[in-house]
């Protein structure tokens, strides 16, 4: 397989050093550019980052002679590009406009950012979950009027703790469910270092994240008609998003109602021994959802990096007192969700053929 030649945008925060370290060596895509603020710009990376590296791998050697390139010269960045990663920080509007600016340079966009995602023709993609959602691309390419470049986007990091969950339990319909997360700090891309506010302490308010938990999943579980991603309306979600101190790892608590019960013991077979055609990926798990029986897991410092950080571990699923069932999720918030789920997405793009 030839590789594609891609770059990182906002290659200098968390989320993009993440990125950098696993697409070292990765046997489908080579990096090629780095960019960033026009700060940033005209800068060797490894010179840039040497007191703002924040995560414990090392920074890769390939980068650091890498001149980092102004993320808003567009044309200059996605020219002998086929892919971008894009995890900048900017407003809404703004991140809107970049990331299509991006697609009509013929670049396919994998996105961190929220901006994109609840538009009806961008696919928010769980690779284990709904990667039929990619067949909306072609009515997005002709709304931006493009040949190939498209953007697709990842979903928010606190929900993957318990979407996957309620894939594997789908069947018997999930009508409403009361969830509670419990997220890093490294979801806000800051390491204790530079937050002691946390140590010790707990804050019950994450903006926007409430909102994202409680509509990203109907999207998830949504249908394509009439060339959009229609949201489940048999589902309600209701979230409470609190930011506690722990480094890496979002942890949910979630009470959910089924229309159909089978059953307690039915229910954990059921996310035992759920399967995902997408194993066979470079970051895919071979396990993706594991159940632990014993009542103190799963715990953030001992299950958050299961398969490279890429598995959801759940237990303690059993009857509630006001719902029918109750259990606990966990995900790592940077790898599973944020720049793990981006890669592992752009390699299902690119086994599927969407950068030919």
């Amino acid at each position: 397989m030839k590789k594609s030649r891609v770059a990182v945008v906002g290659a200098t925060g968390m989320v993009g050093q993440r990125l950098l370290v696993l697409l070292e060596n990765h046997p489908y895509f080579d990096v090629v550019k780095l960019a960033a603020s026009k700060n940033s710009a005209g800068k060797k990376y490894g010179e840039l980052m040497q007191n703002k590296w924040k995560i414990d791998n090392k920074m890769p050697e390939f980068t650091k002679n890498m001149i980092v390139e102004d993320a808003m010269e567009v044309e200059a960045v996605s020219k002998d590009i086929d892919m971008i990663f894009c995890a900048v920080n900017l407003d809404k509007k703004e991140l809107v406009a970049l990331e299509e600016a991006y697609a009509k340079q013929e670049v396919v966009v994998v996105s961190n950012n929220s901006a994109n995602r609840m538009k009806a023709d961008v696919p928010m993609i769980i690779p284990e979950i709904n990667a039929h959602h990619l067949e909306i691309v072609d009515v997005q390419r002709k709304r931006l009027g493009t040949k190939k470049g498209f953007i697709v986007v990842k979903p928010n990091c606190s929900i993957q703790s318990y979407v996957p969950v309620f894939a594997a339990l789908k069947e018997f319909g999930i009508k409403e469910a009361s969830i509670c997360t419990y997220q890093a700090i490294s979801g806000s891309g800051k390491t204790f270092e530079e937050w002691p506010e946390m140590v010790g302490n707990i804050i019950p308010y994450i903006g926007g994240e409430e909102e994202k938990s409680e509509i990203e999943p109907l999207k998830i579980f949504g249908h394509i008609e009439d060339g959009e991603i229609k949201l489940d309306d048999k589902m309600k979600f209701s979230a409470q998003c609190i930011r506690v101190p722990v480094l890496d790892g979002h942890l949910a608590c979630v009470s959910f109602n089924l229309e159909k019960n089978p059953g307690k013991d039915v229910l954990i077979e059921k996310i035992k021994n759920f399967k995902s055609e997408i194993t066979d990926l470079p970051l895919a798990p071979k396990e993706f959802l594991h159940y632990y029986e014993e009542n103190d897991r799963p715990q953030p410092i001992l299950d958050r990096d299961n398969e490279k950080g890429m598995q959801i571990t759940v237990g303690r699923l059993r009857e509630d007192n006001l719902f029918d069932y109750k259990f606990v999720g966990l995900s790592h918030n940077t790898l599973r969700g944020a720049a793990g789920g981006a890669v592992l997405t752009a390699e299902l793009i690119k086994k599927l053929g969407y950068l030919d």
